[in-house]
């Protein structure tokens, strides 16, 4: 069972999209802390806690972009759930990609979740309320620790 805030990584490079998204799990019903890395290589040193990421908690909860630099988000799928340490944490894939290849692999590399992000901003703040309301509230995510390689 999960005591405090809830650690989300947002994976994403828009800046417009990340402060949305920002918003709106501000203005949720559960506490919770959203981190934002813009690119594959980060999210991967954040997961590992690399580098500067060295003392972050471990997230209860990835949101993942696919089309990423340095990095592709398929690629740091995969790596997070061939990951030992790593394969528990959820990841929803959030992208605006609708193409049947990326759902496809993204299923077939263990996502959790597959959304594609609306282009309305209406819509975008409903998404992103039912991914809080679902994963926050309804699904029981691993307990803090159950990652955690330190």
């Amino acid at each position: 069972m999960i005591t405090g805030a809830v650690e989300i990584l947002l994976v994403e490079d828009n800046p417009g999209d990340a402060r949305l998204t920002l918003e709106a799990f501000k203005e949720g019903k559960v506490i919770n802390n959203v981190h934002v890395v813009r690119d594959g290589v980060e999210a991967l040193a954040y997961l590992r806690r690399e580098g500067r990421y060295r003392e972050v908690r471990q997230p209860d909860l990835v949101l993942l972009d696919l089309n990423l630099p340095r990095k592709d988000g398929r690629e740091v799928l995969a790596e997070i759930k061939a990951d030992q340490h790593l394969r528990q944490i959820p990841v929803v894939v959030l992208t605006t990609s609708t193409a049947e290849e990326d759902i496809a692999r993204a299923y077939s590399s263990h996502a959790n979740c597959y959304i594609s992000k609306p282009v309305d901003l209406e819509q975008f703040l409903r998404v992103a309320h039912s991914i809080e309301s679902f994963w926050l509230n309804f699904v029981k995510l691993p307990p803090h620790g159950a990652n955690d390689v330190r």
